[in-house]
């Protein structure tokens, strides 16, 4: 619904020419911004508001016990949720509001732009059964497994407190509250997050649309042809600073695939556009301090190489 209003807008109310490339760039920003900060708002509220209803004292003790089930969990959840890497933010903060576990955390926030049922579906259409199973089983690996090291190297303390501490109450007084007043304290702490994250989103979101319009995908694939051995870290470098949705970059990684390139560089290409890019980078710079957020980067990006390298080492198995 907010897609077609945007395209009516831009198309039908104001008589743009669609094969203009600055309009479509234009298009996908204002899209883009509102579906991120609108997300954003919603999600925050719906989660804060059942916040209300579980002290936060016995979720954070739950889950550091169980950890890596925390992490399994959470990279699961993540797996059926339809969000690119921008999308699974206002989560992400949620439940660092409800007190769980860092780690745990960003086993979501990893898995979930990786593995959606949008991008599923496209894959299964395009690469068939097989290459899709291992694909989905190899972004829950790299989504627990990265989870768990960012967990254990506590990192906490580089988390922005003004964006994460609890401030809706005592886990006893929270178990007080009538609706309204939880809806209330929901809308509020929702209202409180996107002040602090709309000019983040509306930059990061503004630098994804324009390279995304204007970097052409013959100019990727000549320069992952040249790096031959280096070819799979090359795509994630690539990967990174683009971004665009599901619908968007399976076909990339299609066509790459098809013209030559090795699978496993492809969906390297493919994994760090989902889980690793630029706009992403750029909110999340507002949520945490930059140590955090390299260690986060850095991490993720060693389990899409691996992965990308295990890919091309299996592609004569794999493919027909």
């Amino acid at each position: 619904m907010l897609k077609g209003s945007v395209d009516w807008f831009f198309y039908n109310l104001l008589g743009l020419d669609p094969e203009v490339k600055i309009v479509t760039t234009l298009n996908f920003f204002v899209y883009d911004s509102l579906k991120i900060i609108l997300l954003l708002f919603v999600m925050i509220s719906v989660i804060g508001f059942l916040r209300t209803y579980l002290p936060q004292h016995k979720i954070k003790k739950w889950l550091s016990r169980k950890q890596a089930f925390g992490n399994v969990f959470a990279s699961l959840f993540g797996s059926i949720t339809p969000f690119c890497s921008c999308s699974s933010i206002p989560i992400f903060l949620s439940f660092l509001k409800a007190g769980i576990p860092l780690g745990v955390t960003f086993s979501f926030l990893i898995t979930s732009p990786l593995i959606n049922e949008y991008l599923v579906v496209l894959m299964l259409g395009f690469f068939g059964w097989k290459i899709t199973s291992l694909y989905i089983l190899s972004g829950i690996i790299i989504g627990v497994a990265s989870g768990l090291i960012l967990g254990m190297m506590k990192l906490e303390k580089y988390l922005e407190k003004d964006l994460i501490t609890q401030k809706t109450g005592s886990a006893v007084m929270q178990l007080e509250y009538n609706f309204k007043i939880r809806v209330s304290l929901a809308i509020i702490e929702a209202k409180t997050i996107v002040k602090k994250l709309w000019l983040w989103i509306i930059l990061g979101v503004g630098a994804g649309a324009f390279i995304h319009n204007y970097i052409p995908q013959e100019a990727i694939q000549s320069i992952i042809d040249r790096a031959g051995i280096f070819s799979v870290p090359m795509a994630v470098i690539l990967g990174v600073p683009m971004y665009g949705s599901c619908a968007a970059i399976v076909p990339i990684a299609v066509a790459l695939f098809r013209k030559g390139v090795p699978l496993g560089t492809a969906l390297s290409f493919m994994m760090a556009i989902a889980a690793l890019s630029l706009p992403e980078a750029m909110i999340l710079k507002r949520a945490m301090k930059l140590r955090i957020l390299i260690l986060f980067f850095g991490i993720t990006t060693l389990g899409i190489i691996f992965t990308g390298y295990l890919f091309n080492l299996l592609q004569v198995v794999v493919i027909p």
